[in-house]
């Protein structure tokens, strides 16, 4: 076997385990990768890592773009075909195509589309610096990625493992695995996520890289970063028969076999030309200054040219995606029976952010919607926000206390999120974040309304912001002190009165504040140490 078959395997290899291990953090039903494993995983996700870095301004825990830099100085765009999980997921599709098609050559050269790809980096590098995570939450490869796996991919294992594993193995009295349940909110993230990615699928099926080397602005960038590798891939012109192989299995079409060239701003460096080359006339060797012919000059220089004249459109079409994103607010259309109809819409100023996430401000500026945090939820009380933040947030995570609430003792959040849109708080730390203040509404609530007993918001509450008061006839009725509240929405989740006009409810904080502790000094208990067994 050659040197070259050796390393287009191994290439494989190590994507197939890339590719296993982030898609394990999405679909990991049972928790059983420590949270501690997230980061690790995800450090080398080229734009999260960029994200976090501007946000904690720390290489050690976010400077996983500068090792990808690097990689590629060294032997161009392997990040594209060993770690990207949407490139290596592109490449699955393009291999079943090419095995359901058993074509030899299933790919031809074809030229560069520089306009757009430029036009699209510079719309991304632009939206990184002034801070609009929810441009890039729509060009991230990483995002689009992990949305796929959390509402497509996700859903499908939890119906496996219900459906199919549980009675399986509960019929041999073996109860390792159990029922999971899965809270959706809304199935349109899952529709639009479905048609971005059977959009990719069919570029894929046909064109190989076709969306790599078009559209995704890493791929662009680190395109652009390879002109400077140190290894290339090359032609010897004396050895070249140009039987066309090469070409025929070039995904990313960028082998022009006429003019004896290898786009290397478009190739991947899959190998897949490397290891089929019947005379060697390729190679991975250090790059060298070859003159080549009066024809490729001219095309190159014509490249040149378009991608010069093209500084017009780009700044153009930036303008008006930046105009697209003024904020739209929705609200929810309920009919209510007769006897209702004195309920008082819930009013909310802000939706209710993580905890960690700062301010909204900053956290639709850095999140990108890869939905790790979603995946990773353990109540579901993460869901992907349609018209919560509005447009510049949209698929990005907010609370919605419709399907849970947020676990008193969880941080998991903030621990496993790759850009840092929502910071990791120690959990004594995160217990005191206060994301959003209750507010009670009385002419909503039933005991106001019904005469009737309720105590379900105070009964949940974990800081007992929530207390019960005398009202009339022996009844008691929900107080509020919001200086302890944190939040959580423990008491909105569990709330009789249908929504949007719920008794109580959680207006999130534009900028999260610290709650006031919900044990005064003198209510904690005084253990005093003692030197004798206390029996």
């Amino acid at each position: 076997m050659s040197l070259y078959k050796i390393l287009k395997r191994s290439r494989v290899i190590i994507a197939l385990i890339s590719f296993i291990l982030i898609l394990s953090l999405f679909v990991d039903i049972y928790e059983w990768i420590p949270v501690g494993g997230y980061d690790k995983v995800t450090w080398l996700q080229f734009l999260p890592s960029v994200l976090h870095f501007f946000a904690v301004f720390s290489l050690a825990s976010a400077g996983g773009f500068l090792v990808v830099v690097l990689i590629t100085l060294i032997s161009g765009r392997i990040y594209c075909s060993v770690i990207c999980p949407l490139g290596i997921l592109q490449d699955i599709v393009n291999y079943i195509a090419r095995w359901r098609s058993k074509k030899k050559r299933f790919f031809k050269f074809h030229k560069a589309v520089p306009i757009l790809r430029y036009v699209l980096l510079s719309v991304t590098v632009f939206a990184v610096i002034a801070g609009l995570g929810w441009l890039v939450t729509w060009l991230d490869p990483y995002s689009i990625a992990a949305r796929t796996f959390t509402y497509l991919l996700k859903p499908l294992v939890v119906w496996f493992n219900n459906d199919i594993v549980v009675p399986l193995f509960q019929k041999f009295e073996i109860y390792l695995f159990y029922h999971q349940n899965l809270l959706v909110a809304s199935i349109l993230p899952a529709v639009i996520t479905l048609a971005v990615i059977i959009a990719i699928g069919y570029f894929a099926w046909k064109h190989g890289r076709l969306f790599c080397n078009t559209i995704c602005p890493v791929g662009t960038l680190l395109g652009e970063i390879s002109r400077f590798s140190f290894f290339k891939v090359q032609f010897d012109k004396n050895v070249c028969t140009r039987c066309g192989r090469c070409a025929g299995v070039c995904k990313s079409e960028c082998i022009d076999i006429k003019n004896y060239t290898v786009d290397t701003t478009r190739c991947v460096s899959c190998f897949n030309c490397l290891a089929i080359c019947p005379e060697t006339a390729l190679s991975l060797r250090p790059h060298k200054n070859i003159t080549q012919n009066k024809t490729s000059k001219e095309k190159g220089e014509q490249q040149d040219k378009l991608a010069h004249d093209s500084n017009r459109r780009k700044l153009l079409i930036a303008g008006l995606v930046m105009l697209c994103g003024n904020r739209i607010y929705a609200l929810k259309k309920e009919k209510l029976p007769e006897q209702q109809k004195h309920l008082v819409r819930n009013k909310k100023d802000h939706p209710v952010a993580p905890p960690g996430a700062i301010s909204i401000k900053r956290f639709n500026d850095i999140c990108t919607g890869c939905s790790l945090c979603i995946a990773a939820c353990p109540t579901g009380v993460l869901q992907p926000a349609l018209t919560e933040y509005g447009l510049t947030g949209f698929m990005q995570p907010h609370m919605d206390y419709s399907t849970y609430f947020c676990n008193y003792d969880c941080n998991k959040c903030g621990e496993v999120c790759p850009t840092g849109a929502i910071l990791p708080l120690a959990l004594e730390e995160k217990q005191l974040t206060q994301m959003g203040k209750a507010v009670f509404v009385r002419q909503n609530c039933v005991v106001y309304t019904d005469g009737t007993v309720c105590g379900a918001c105070s009964e949940h509450c974990p800081t007992k912001a929530v207390s019960m008061v005398p009202y009339k006839d022996g009844l008691r009725i929900p107080h509020v002190d919001q200086s302890i509240c944190i939040g959580c929405g423990a008491c909105e989740y569990p709330c009789p009165v249908p929504e949007p006009y719920k008794a109580i409810y959680v207006n999130g904080n534009a900028v999260q504040q610290k709650a006031k502790s919900p044990y005064d000094e003198a209510d904690k208990p005084n253990v005093v140490p003692e030197d004798d067994f206390p029996f």
